[in-house]
């Protein structure tokens, strides 16, 4: 807008000088074009008193003149010119300032000379003797004219094209100052020009508007983070260049990306083929899923097309964690393959036993034997299918089941009175110390901790050795500790001996009646404790479990 301002003002300012120049050029040459006439018939007049005194004595003293003088005579013929000569001159009585000198005494006339290559301007005047006694010079044309004032045409075109210039650019300044002036933030202050209101109203309401959009936009925005920000599932919304808009806390944790990655390409944080190919599809319009490997952890993608009046606008990505649900899955399958194993052998010595025994083909002293080890077999069938019930509820989660205060030394002791017997066969010593210390839990799965330690204590030890269970109240904890000195466990299978069905020595674990499932049930029931298990334990040097109790769940 400065510029075409500066512009027109030059523009207009230039072409009024040109306009002045023109017309002053017009005025002088109309001035100069009199004057020179006036001039040239006073000095016709001076030359022919001269020679009406002198008579042709006058043309021998005659010196060089800028005007050219010629003598006539009243036939036409030429007596006398000062620039020619005049025997080689036409005749001139045709001339028409010499045919209205003759005929009225003075003429005059303007013409372009052949002779002298320029147009002429005439005067004559008929002396006393009948001749005509002309005076002619050069007319002044506008080139001319011009020639004649070049140098201060030039002087003042030049000043006054840089006083333009700089008028121009100061009234343009001065036009466009209060513009730039204006102020957006308080458009009502803005009162410099009178014509520029309708358009500060005017910002003024899209101001408002636009002040109560953004308001809207930030609130919604901020609702949206909240919403996502605290969702377990990661949430990436794209536009349709593939530029991030918006991403969650979980969807920046489990691409291990920056906060400050919005506006970047999402390739650029991650190229993976899967995450090409679901894109691909997402811009093509189509809703699709796909799973996806990072930092050892599986998730599913999902992507979404975001469309508008039929065009692409976005997409948006939905991350999950699948990691624990395909190792459930997994656990599962395990869990249900070993299930079946565990009962399909007594199941085979049961049915085995029995089939001999209906067929007669056990002797009538041997009968006493067999049905003894089928009672056993099934026995310990319904030992594993209540081990297997038990892990059940825990799996469903046992925390709306009944809690009350607990004392574990008492239990401990309930626990010592029940496995007794079992210990007395091995000749197990069993052992108990420490002090009174109460918690609020679930009797049934505290009495399982304790029962199962123990029970594993005395299965895995050494002929004639000893179990001991240690109980401690600190300030902050509750700790019981039970240490056997058996057979110990291998440290390499020290990470696993908490999963369901897993044994270090099978057949041994199988000649004292374990399922397997007893730590798992202790792991399960101290979780829904908030309690931690460590265990330590040596080869041929006994292992000791220690269950802590934290003491914000104390009583």
């Amino acid at each position: 807008m400065k510029k075409s301002i500066f512009r027109s003002i030059s523009f207009v300012i230039i072409g009024v000088f040109l306009a002045s120049i023109i017309f002053i050029m017009g005025a002088l040459y109309e001035y100069f074009s009199q004057t020179q006439h006036n001039q040239l018939k006073t000095q016709t007049q001076l030359v022919a008193q001269a020679i009406e005194n002198q008579g042709a004595s006058y043309f021998e003293e005659l010196e060089n003149t800028q005007t050219r003088i010629t003598w006539i005579a009243s036939d036409g013929n030429v007596l006398y010119d000062s620039d020619t000569n005049s025997d080689k001159m036409d005749n001139h009585l045709n001339r028409d300032e010499v045919r209205q000198a003759l005929a009225n005494g003075y003429g005059e006339s303007s013409r372009y000379s052949s002779t002298l290559m320029e147009r002429q301007l005439y005067c004559a005047i008929r002396l006393e003797d009948g001749t005509v006694l002309r005076v002619s010079g050069a007319h002044l044309s506008i080139p001319s004219l011009f020639l004649i004032m070049w140098q201060p045409i030039v002087v003042v075109g030049s000043i006054s094209i840089i006083l333009s210039l700089c008028i121009a650019s100061r009234i343009s300044n001065k036009i466009v100052k209060p513009l730039n002036d204006i102020n957006l933030d308080n458009p009502d202050e803005n009162n410099e020009y009178k014509e520029l209101q309708p358009l500060i109203e005017r910002v003024n309401s899209q101001k408002r508007q636009l002040k109560a959009q953004s308001a809207e936009l930030k609130r919604k925005q901020l609702e949206f983070e909240t919403a996502t920000d605290y969702m377990s599932e990661g949430v990436v919304l794209l536009n349709d260049k593939g530029i991030i808009l918006s991403i969650n806390k979980t969807a920046i944790k489990i691409l291990s990306v920056s906060k400050f990655c919005v506006g970047k390409d999402i390739f650029l944080l991650n190229n993976s083929l899967e995450l090409q190919e679901i894109l691909r599809k997402a811009k093509n319009g189509e809703h699709c899923e796909t799973m996806i490997c990072l930092d050892n952890k599986e998730y599913q993608i999902n992507a979404s097309p975001i469309v508008s009046d039929k065009s692409l606008t976005g997409i948006a990505l939905f991350i999950f964690d699948i990691s624990e649900k395909e190792k459930g899955e997994q656990m599962r399958r395990e869990f249900t393959a070993n299930v079946s194993h565990e009962l399909k052998t007594p199941l085979h010595s049961i049915s085995g036993y029995a089939e001999l025994l209906q067929n007669g083909m056990v002797k009538p002293e041997d009968t006493k034997e067999f049905s003894g080890r089928i009672f056993s077999e099934a026995q310990r069938m319904i030992v594993l299918i209540d081990d297997i019930i038990k892990l059940s509820h825990l799996d469903e989660g046992e925390e709306d089941a009944k809690r009350e205060e607990v004392d574990l030394y008492t239990l401990s002791e309930e626990v010592i009175r029940i496995l007794q017997p079992s210990a007395n066969e091995n000749g197990i010593i069993l052992e108990l110390s420490g002090e009174s210390a109460k918690i609020f839990g679930i009797p049934t799965l505290l009495n399982g901790i304790i029962y199962n330690l123990c029970d594993n204590a005395i299965k895995y030890n050494r002929q004639n050795g000893s179990v001991s269970i240690e109980i401690k109240d600190k300030s902050d904890e509750v700790i019981i500790s039970v240490s056997d000195s058996g057979i110990g466990i291998p440290e390499e299978h020290l990470d696993r001996i908490f999963e369901r069905f897993y044994r270090v020595d099978k057949s041994h674990s199988k000649e004292v009646g374990g399922t397997g499932l007893g730590l798992s049930i202790v792991k399960h029931s101290a979780r829904l404790h908030n309690a931690q298990i460590d265990l330590q334990s040596v080869v041929d040097g006994g292992t000791t479990v220690t269950v802590r109790f934290p003491k914000e769940d104390l009583l």
